[in-house]
C-alpha cells in the first residue's frame, strides 16, 4: 500500500515542479506523472496539488504558460522564466542545507 505524503512536505511540490520545468516545458498531467517517476514513487502529487502551485508560480512570474493544440485537445504548457530559475536555485540551496542538517541529526548520538 502506498504511503501518503507526510506533513513536512511543505515547499517540496514547488521545488519539484521548478526542477522538472527547468529541463523542458510540460503540461499539468505530464508533471503529475513525472514527479512520481523522478522520485521513484516516493512522492505522488495529484492535480489538486499541482495546479494550484503552477498557478501561484505563474502569478509570481516564475512560470509562463501557453496553450497548445494536441490531438484535438488544448493543453496548457508551463515553462520557467528567469525569475523561476532564480527561485529554483534558492530553493535548491535551502533544501540541500536542510537535508544536510536533518541527516546530521539522524546520524548523531543524541542524549536526552
Amino acid at each position: 500500500m502506498a504511503k501518503t505524503n507526510p506533513p513536512f512536505m511543505s515547499g517540496v511540490p514547488e521545488l519539484l515542479l521548478l526542477r522538472l520545468l527547468d529541463g523542458k516545458e510540460m503540461y499539468g498531467y505530464e508533471l503529475v506523472r513525472s514527479v512520481r517517476e523522478v522520485t521513484d514513487e516516493a512522492v505522488s502529487l495529484g492535480e489538486g496539488v499541482i495546479y494550484p502551485v503552477l498557478h501561484a508560480l505563474e502569478r509570481d512570474g516564475a512560470l509562463r504558460s501557453r496553450r497548445k493544440a494536441v490531438g484535438g485537445r488544448t493543453r496548457v504548457y508551463y515553462s520557467l522564466t528567469t525569475r523561476g530559475r532564480r527561485r529554483l536555485k534558492d530553493l535548491s540551496a535551502d533544501w540541500v542545507r536542510i537535508q544536510g542538517g536533518v541527516a546530521a541529526a539522524l546520524g548523531a548520538s543524541i542524549r536526552v
